[in-house]
């Protein structure tokens, strides 16, 4: 799954590019998994931008592999605000009543900045 604009991707980790957004594989070859600690990751990662597409990769399921998924959760602060621009990403898994989430540290943060453009 993708979050984040699809054009002008064309990097497949967190690189450094003031041409447009960056392609960020979270978790990088590690991917989206059950145990991988991502709010270390992320932070690990920072910066992010604004237009920086997220792409999460999962192992389909079957009778070994768990599914996953990923939802960017709501913001109180922003929902009271109205504020639907520059705002902080919650990403995580709920599969397995929350487990994934809770134990198995599928969950992570981002604050994207402004990306500042050189001329």
């Amino acid at each position: 799954a993708v979050w984040g604009q699809k054009n002008g991707s064309h990097n497949s980790n967190n690189t450094s590019d003031d041409d447009g957004p960056n392609k960020i594989i979270v978790g990088s070859s590690d991917n989206w998994h059950f145990g991988f600690n991502y709010s270390v990751w992320a932070f690990q990662n920072a910066p992010f931008y604004v237009n920086d597409v997220l792409v999460f990769k999962y192992d389909p399921p079957n009778d070994t592999v768990f599914p996953h998924s990923e939802y960017l959760l709501p913001n109180l602060w922003s929902y009271l605000r109205c504020d639907i621009g520059w705002q902080p990403y919650y990403f995580a898994c709920d599969e397995r009543g929350g487990l994934h989430w809770r134990d198995g540290r599928m969950k992570f943060m981002v604050l994207p900045l402004l990306r500042r453009w050189h001329y």
